[in-house]
């Protein structure tokens, strides 16, 4: 889907992770405006790669458990970027809170994900 939907990393840092976003006919509504769900899917995407950038990959994955947005404005063009930021970073939990922006710098969408840290099964 990241691919699909045209995201991007941007930016890589000890505790966030920034991705871009266009707004084009892939991620737009029949109303004209980006979809939700293309925000959700960007917000998803960024929580989940930076939760395990985190982790060690040798002992431990993460995956969503859950994930919520608020789409605070409509963006009918353009693209929008998203920032990942730690909030909780723990031994099996991590809470990371994601802010969409449009290229004017308006917040777009604020989204939460809860992210289970899973051992790796030992073969």
């Amino acid at each position: 889907m990241p691919k699909y939907l045209g995201m991007h990393i941007t930016e890589i840092g000890d505790d966030y992770l920034v991705g871009t976003m266009p707004v084009e006919d892939r991620t737009r509504q029949p109303f004209g405006i980006l979809h939700g769900g293309a925000s959700v899917a960007l917000a998803e995407t960024l929580g989940s790669m930076a939760a395990n950038m985190v982790v060690d990959n040798s002992k431990f994955y993460c995956v969503g458990q859950e994930v919520n947005a608020n789409h605070l404005r409509p963006v009918p063009d353009g693209a929008v970027t998203g920032k990942a930021t730690a909030v909780h970073l723990g031994r099996t939990s991590q809470v990371w809170e994601i802010r969409i922006h449009d290229q004017n710098g308006k917040l777009n969408c604020i989204s939460r994900i809860t992210m289970a840290v899973v051992p790796v099964p030992s073969e």
